[in-house]
């Protein structure tokens, strides 16, 4: 069977930063690039071309002097954004070119060539604001690849999942007020940039559209696993969305350096796995994937063919795994979220 699952790879994005000391480093693609080409792995994928993002389509999120700010560093050896954020020669080139690539993914979703895919592509998106590049983040990839399918395919609600360690603050703000848009995040609190607790969750007609829960360091498989069994499933299947995004960041890996989490690649199995089945029930299997965080090579190497498997339907978990998982405690958490959410959903 010819697979259904996209990938968007391009060696541009191993460019952003090249050569520059920085934990966001392109070593992160090179290890994925390496494990997609290995024997177990090559000839599962469906290769997506990207294409890069227009200054018109970057303005869906960014303001004009946003966008000109890191087009002004085209072809520079350095330049500092932000003070966790910088950019090289190519930066501005791979920043377009992350944006376009998820573009050229959700394209290939909604014609039916793939069913779901994962872009494989930095910079980061999540932290990068209308007007400001911050947290590693140039261009906000997820909210931009929002805006695309509602603008140029039509699409009426989409679902973002962020599991990434640090709170997506950028990708809550570009859709706050927007009921189309809705945006679930599970992140390590409180911790960098400090937004995303609870009582988050919308403003004006998109008021119940923002699902923030706030996690404490130390959290595991089973913890993620009932938190999207219990709050993220509910939530999606009563909103419906015609496509889902992840971003997905593997900080929250277990020996990840920036985080305090415990997740190991079985727990991004099983998350993938739950998002697959709402992707199954609600939109029709559509679900788009985009690389944020994970700081830990081999842990992101793991992690990402854990997701891939998933995707493909490959499953690195075996029925002890899934049971064990399933009947673990849900943590405190995911009561508290509840009473906040309950106003907004059937939970």
């Amino acid at each position: 069977m010819s697979s259904k699952t996209g990938i968007v790879c391009h060696d541009l994005y191993k460019q952003h930063l090249a050569g520059f000391p920085h934990v966001e480093s392109p070593e992160r693609l090179q290890v994925i690039y390496e494990m997609i080409e290995a024997e177990d792995m090559a000839g599962r994928f469906v290769t997506i071309s990207p294409r890069p993002a227009t200054h018109d389509e970057l303005a869906w999120i960014h303001s004009p002097s946003h966008i000109q700010r890191v087009a002004a560093t085209d072809g520079k050896p350095h330049a500092s954004l932000d003070p966790d954020t910088q950019t090289t020669s190519l930066s501005y080139q791979a920043a377009s070119l992350a944006v376009g690539g998820l573009f050229s993914l959700v394209d290939r979703i909604l014609d039916g060539t793939v069913r779901n895919g994962f872009a494989l592509v930095r910079p980061p998106g999540h932290h990068a604001e209308k007007d400001r590049a911050m947290g590693f983040c140039l261009f906000n990839n997820v909210a931009l690849g929002a805006r695309y399918a509602i603008k140029t395919h039509g699409l009426k609600k989409i679902l973002i999942i962020d599991w990434d360690l640090h709170h997506g603050n950028a990708t809550q703000n570009s859709f706050y007020e927007d009921p189309d848009v809705l945006y679930f995040s599970t992140h390590q609190y409180p911790h960098y940039p400090g937004t995303g607790g609870m009582r988050e969750v919308g403003r004006g007609e998109g008021m119940g559209f923002t699902v923030n829960v706030p996690l404490s360091s130390g959290y595991g498989d089973a913890d993620f696993f009932k938190i999207f069994e219990q709050i993220l499933c509910p939530i999606g299947r009563a909103f419906k969305p015609e496509l889902i995004f992840v971003s997905a960041g593997f900080d929250t890996y277990v020996a990840d350096p920036l985080g305090g989490m415990q997740v190991t690649p079985k727990g991004y199995a099983a998350m993938t796995r739950l998002i697959m089945a709402l992707a199954k029930e609600c939109a029709s299997e559509r679900l788009a994937i985009t690389l944020e965080g994970g700081y830990h090579l081999t842990g992101l190497r793991e992690s990402a063919k854990a997701v891939l498997k998933e995707l493909v339907g490959e499953s690195i978990l075996s029925a002890d795994d899934l049971e064990g998982l399933e009947k673990g405690a849900a943590p405190g958490i995911v009561k508290d979220v509840m009473k906040v959410q309950e106003s907004y959903w059937p939970l």
